[in-house]
């Protein structure tokens, strides 16, 4: 329950009221079906990335906005994830947390985090008007509109990862975000730990969070949905590297995949139904949305975003 009340306070710090307004049924819908649907695909969840976004644009939320928000939540989401395996990996080796500490389960994937870390932070430097720049560059060209679109990629990723870094140093606007991505990951690491304990097997924390890290590594692998099998091996490897007895490893796993894998994909199906609801009646607000003959435009109904334009 922690780690889905989490994810949808990383879901409604990042949208903000600012920019469209969603009620917080309406944001729970959004990330379980989200959630669910992460399950179910692989690569780092695309298919909870594509749901989420088609979500916010039928809320009403403009295209690059939408854009925005969507990296500036995976950045915050995954920020946690590598600043833990750069820090559980050296307190580790270190020895500041107790338990077996090998090259290749600490430092290693430490010094793999940080350098994405570093580039991610190097993204952050493309500057706003880089779109402007590459066109006026290759004006006269002809394959100026498709240079164009090419930047629109890397300013949209530069555009959420400065957003994500803007709610990391300013907790009065951020703080419900950041919280709600360090919830996430600790209630699944809880799980996990719980699990351990389920069967008896006491495993120092230190070692529960790094295994946790480096065996969600598997999620990445492209040809497992969700990272079926992929990462119960990959957690199972790891723990066993990490010298934890494999019959207990193997139980404990399976355990936490069941609780936090397989577990939220039915209510997870239940909110999508409810979106789908949820999005017909946006539509059908926004075609009855009341019209200011003084201006000739529709005002902005229920879900949708507030503009400059629809304020005037």
């Amino acid at each position: 329950m922690l780690a889905f009340f989490s994810y949808v306070a990383l879901f409604r710090g990042v949208v903000g009221e600012r920019i469209v307004h969603l009620e917080w049924s309406e944001s729970y819908q959004i990330t379980l079906a989200g959630l669910a649907a992460t399950r179910l695909f692989s690569a780092g969840g695309a298919g909870g990335i594509v749901l989420t976004y088609w979500a916010l644009r039928k809320a009403g939320m403009p295209r690059r906005q939408t854009a925005c928000r969507m990296v500036a939540f995976l950045v915050l989401l995954y920020a946690v994830y590598m600043l833990a395996l750069v820090l559980g990996g050296i307190l580790l080796r270190t020895g500041v947390f107790n338990g077996p500490h090998p090259v290749g389960l600490t430092i290693v994937p430490a010094a793999l985090a940080f350098s994405a870390i570093a580039v991610f932070l190097l993204i952050a430097l493309i500057p706003d008007d880089v779109e402007r720049r590459l066109a006026a560059f290759a004006q006269g060209y002809r394959f100026a509109r498709h240079a164009q679109r090419l930047a629109s990629g890397p300013a949209t990723l530069a555009r959420g990862t400065r957003t994500a870094i803007d709610f990391a140093r300013n907790p009065s606007r951020g703080g419900l975000a950041v919280l709600g991505a360090v919830g996430f990951w600790a209630a699944n690491i809880a799980i996990l730990w719980a699990a351990f304990h389920a069967y008896g097997t006491k495993v120092p924390l230190g070692v529960v969070m790094q295994g946790f890290f480096v065996g969600m590594v598997a999620n990445l692998f492209p040809f497992a949905p969700g990272g079926v099998g992929a990462v119960d091996a990959g957690m199972i490897g790891t723990f066993v590297l990490f010298d934890v007895p494999g019959a207990e490893v193997f139980a404990a796993v399976l355990t936490y995949r069941l609780i936090a894998f397989w577990l939220p994909i039915p209510p997870g199906i239940v909110a999508f139904l409810q979106l789908r609801k949820t999005v017909a009646r946006w539509d059908a607000q926004r075609t009855a949305a009341p019209v200011d003959n003084s201006i000739g435009e529709s005002l902005p109904g229920p879900g949708q975003a507030i503009t400059s334009e629809s304020k005037v």
